[in-house]
């Protein structure tokens, strides 16, 4: 219930810093917000070059295939990383005012979702070019999108807490996440490609790679995901999400110390 109020009670404060995070950020840009445009389709460009045009990627629609991939791991893996040091780099706050830590998850996942909601934007756009076929598994990108916000914000909730008390945390996380990078199966179907059983345990193991192959299949193939390993996960999440959050609550005020 404490959560529940206190999320609540400091929306407005988060929709505040969140709009201040972006504003800073095209600040001094000449060409401003048009970055988060161009950002994101500059790297898909480079990628589906390589993998498409020089390891010869052979995915339906392998543009938006891999465009689908990156949008969700970019918002996965810039909360992530990010939350390790979130408490330090808001220690000028946290010094002056009492805040639920989680709450500074919750503005960069504001910032890091507005850019990911203009990334599908530019997929919509590029499934209008595919032609491609819709059909009611559409719907479920949803609830699989309620699932990468609820593994996001567990996943910032412990390494957000470890980040205060390991000081190495930072370079441990950038390193674990680059493989993950290229396990999750950004540039290829870990179904397709790896052999049974291996590419159905890939899904069931790596709830990023579930998500990416999930938002695939609803917006580009009209199939539907395994909703038995959507249903594991979000349990798992939601569990993890409390832990985190009770941890967060347990040791809070110990932060400014140790920071």
């Amino acid at each position: 219930m404490r959560f529940f109020s206190d999320t609540a009670k400091y929306a407005g404060y988060v929709v505040r810093a969140a709009k201040s995070q972006l504003k800073a950020e095209v600040a001094n840009s000449y060409l401003n917000w048009v970055w988060w445009i161009l950002d994101p389709l500059c790297f898909m460009l480079i990628y589906a070059f390589i993998f498409g045009v020089v390891f010869d990627g052979r995915e339906p629609y392998f543009a938006a295939f891999i465009f689908v991939g990156l949008t969700a791991w970019n918002f996965f893996n810039k909360c992530s990383i990010s939350s390790v040091k979130m408490v330090k780099r808001n220690k000028a706050i946290i010094d002056k005012v009492y805040i639920p830590k989680y709450v500074l998850a919750y503005t960069r996942m504001g910032v890091d979702g507005f850019k990911m909601m203009i990334s599908f934007a530019i997929i919509v756009c590029m499934m209008a070019v595919y032609r491609v076929h819709l059909t009611w598994n559409v719907v479920l990108v949803i609830p699989i999108l309620a699932l990468l916000l609820i593994i996001t914000f567990a996943a910032m909730t412990i390494l957000m807490h470890l980040g205060v008390f390991v000081e190495d945390m930072s370079n441990i996380v950038t390193i674990l996440f680059r493989l993950l990078f290229y396990v999750t199966g950004i540039f290829y179907s870990v179904y397709k490609r790896l052999p049974a059983p291996y590419g159905e345990w890939a899904l069931r193991l790596n709830p990023m790679a579930f998500i990416l192959d999930g938002l695939r299949k609803c917006l580009l193939y009209g199939e539907t995901p395994d909703m038995r390993i959507f249903a594991v996960w979000m349990v798992i999440g939601l569990l993890v999400a409390a832990l985190g959050v009770k941890i967060i609550y347990r040791y809070e005020n110990g932060y400014a110390k140790v920071v």
